[in-house]
């Protein structure tokens, strides 16, 4: 019974452990596409976030990346108490990417943003799954020329 305990406790430090981690990466990337978005015309900055995440280095080094590629197949694995943790990262990271999202209004730049961050989320998961270069620049081109058409 005491080593099943002290499972539970070791269970919650990994845990502890895993949310700092994801909280520590969603800042990362948040602070670097928050600052090439800064560096453009306000009305391009959602264009430069598309250009920025859809490039190789994200695609090539999911460690410096967004970690919605690398870790969506095992958020949707975990349990809703699990998922109700999870949340307040995703929700900062989207409220740190809202103001440079295209539209006037909160809503249009929300639906915006889920667009094309699960749009962008997408391409780089299928991409990493490619052995070939060209075949990953490829799927990178196509989503990131399809969100540069589409707002």
């Amino acid at each position: 019974m005491g080593n099943h305990q002290h499972g539970n406790v070791d269970d919650r430090d990994h845990v502890s452990v895993a949310l700092e981690s994801l909280s520590e990466a969603f800042r990362d990337v948040g602070d670097t596409l928050a600052r090439v978005a800064a560096q453009s015309h306000p009305e391009a900055a959602w264009k430069t976030i598309v250009k920025a995440y859809l490039g190789q280095e994200f695609c090539d080094h999911p460690e410096r990346g967004c970690p919605l590629p690398a870790l969506a197949p095992e958020l949707t694995r975990v349990g809703q108490k699990m998922r109700r943790r999870i949340l307040p990262q995703l929700v900062n990271y989207k409220d740190r990417m809202l103001p440079f999202m295209p539209g006037r209004r909160t809503a249009d730049k929300e639906r915006a943003f889920f667009a094309i961050f699960s749009t962008m989320a997408g391409a780089i998961e299928i991409a990493r799954m490619l052995p070939e270069p060209a075949m990953r620049e490829k799927v990178l081109s196509a989503a990131k020329d399809f969100l540069l058409s589409s707002f």
